[in-house]
């Protein structure tokens, strides 16, 4: 069933046909005017896909040089479905298409259009040139354009449903068989036992062997995606939760399972995954790539989980604002930077890392290696948003200490803990999973945090404890270590 929204009656059409002779009456018949009528046209026909129409999208050519669209019809993960290039009616149509094509703007689904003509290229090929001055030609060029798919984008999308409908069946799956290695595999049971003591010091004590299962699945079944994806390797190795976990695997995978075998049935979804992020040519892309990706994992593989855990990440946006909001703060009531020696930050709740890596775009670049070495601090409760925040700021770094053509040297995020940030308080807790784990929480909690940002998770399952933890935390920071301070005017302290 066709999604596309318009016919040549409807008023969308006449609105924009109205717009133009507006224009030309009024005598505004610049290519700035004219675009905007078909803008607007645009964007209605994209609600329908739950599609949004990028202005002035910058993305790189052919042979890989910047350029510029007037517009891009992108998707929640941020894959680019079609280009669209205005002109005004004076411009020679055919010259300009010539001259987008030599500077290496692709015709895999491109819209040249000007107030009274389009010229719609797909597959390397005119798909349609038309008069637009007939509403139905209209409607044909832009269902066209609308409805057009690459092979890739045909897998991506089926991948997506037939992952969501397999995936159960899958963790199901794997449950089996570490419920069957219990009972025959004394290596397999001996290094779960330790994993689970070790989950339950570090997140919580009273965790079900089926809680810490569940950790285990998602780690077979998205590890592909992390190295993939990324293209990182080192992370399974480097990583300290990672690296535990892939030990408890191993002592099945030797001789009782195979890992390639068992998630053959998630092969066409996995490749389509990595095809699609190839789509993704600057690394926030690909980050926000990967977010979109987990939410849907997470909805298909555990949607009470999800639910409980609040699984709902703060915008840009939003992100963006708090943290130059906090850095005005900072300079007006304590004469500090972000930047500054000293001022360390910490991420309570940090999801896939957006809140660390947008300060680590504020910090300045000299500064930034001994912030990451020393000031930055996070905590995540979830493993596969930790796996993603920590592969989120290592690479963040790597591409920030870069020289612009090539990511600077790998190394290894070690602010970040796999822990319940309610309970670190608890003077009495336990060793923290790994040895490193422990000693991360430990200079964590004995660090001078002068600064507290993040999103607390606000879900309904979770509001009484995040209301309380609001308070828990400015305690946390005033009486662990009295050097700490929440950055909040003293005059609101005591209110807390």
């Amino acid at each position: 069933m066709s999604l596309f929204p318009l016919k040549p009656t409807h008023k969308p059409v006449l609105a924009y046909y109205a717009a133009l002779a507006q224009f030309h009456q009024d005598g505004h018949k610049t290519e700035g005017n004219t675009r905007s009528a078909f803008a607007d046209l645009l964007k209605k026909c994209a609600s329908p896909y739950d599609w949004h129409l990028v202005e002035e999208y910058q993305f790189k050519g052919t042979n890989k040089q910047p350029l510029r669209a007037d517009g891009a019809l992108v998707d929640s993960l941020t894959l680019v479905h079609g280009l669209w290039e205005a002109k005004d009616a004076a411009d020679d149509l055919q010259k300009e298409i010539k001259t987008k094509v030599a500077a290496g703007y692709p015709l895999t689904n491109i819209l040249f259009q000007s107030p009274d003509r389009a010229v719609l290229y797909q597959d390397n090929r005119i798909a349609l040139d038309c008069d637009l001055t007939k509403p139905e030609n209209l409607i044909e060029v832009l269902q066209l354009f609308f409805e057009h798919r690459q092979p890739h984008e045909v897998d991506w999308e089926e991948a997506v449903l037939k992952f969501s409908e397999k995936i159960p069946d899958l963790a199901g799956g794997v449950t089996k068989i570490l419920e069957a290695e219990h009972k025959k595999n004394a290596d397999f049971r001996e290094k779960f036992q330790s994993f689970a003591d070790l989950c339950r010091q570090s997140i919580n004590p009273d965790l079900t062997d089926a809680a810490i299962q569940k950790m285990l699945v998602q780690h077979l079944l998205t590890e592909r995606i992390f190295r993939k994806v990324f293209n990182n390797n080192e992370f399974l190795r480097r990583n300290v939760i990672a690296a535990e976990i892939e030990k408890v695997i191993d002592s099945i995978t030797a001789k009782h399972f195979s890992r390639d075998e068992f998630l053959k049935p998630l092969d066409r979804f996995y490749k389509a995954i990595e095809e699609a992020a190839v789509e993704q040519e600057e690394y926030t892309e690909k980050q926000h790539f990967l977010n979109a990706v987990y939410e849907k994992f997470f909805q298909s593989f555990d949607k009470n989980q999800a639910d409980t855990h609040g699984i709902v990440y703060t915008p840009q946006p939003i992100v963006d604002f708090m943290v130059r909001s906090v850095e005005e703060i900072l300079k007006q009531e304590f004469g500090k930077s972000l930047s500054d020696s000293g001022v360390h930050i910490l991420d309570p709740f940090t999801g896939t890392g957006n809140f660390i890596t947008r300060i680590m775009q504020q910090i300045k670049r000299s500064a930034l290696p001994q912030k990451y070495a020393e000031e930055l601090h996070c905590n995540e409760i979830m493993l596969l948003p930790y796996y993603i925040a920590s592969m989120n700021i290592e690479h963040a770094y790597m591409e920030r200490l870069g020289n612009g053509e090539e990511l600077g040297e790998y190394r290894p995020f070690e602010g970040i803990c796999l822990v319940d940030t309610f309970d670190l308080a608890d003077a009495q807790q336990a060793a923290l999973f790994t040895t490193e784990n422990t000693a991360r929480v430990k200079r964590q909690k004995s660090s001078p945090i002068t600064v507290i940002i993040g999103n607390p998770h606000t879900t309904s399952a979770r509001k009484t404890r995040t209301m309380r933890t609001q308070t828990g935390l400015i305690k946390y920071s005033m009486q662990e270590s009295p050097r700490h301070s929440a950055l909040i005017p003293k005059h609101q302290v005591q209110q807390s």
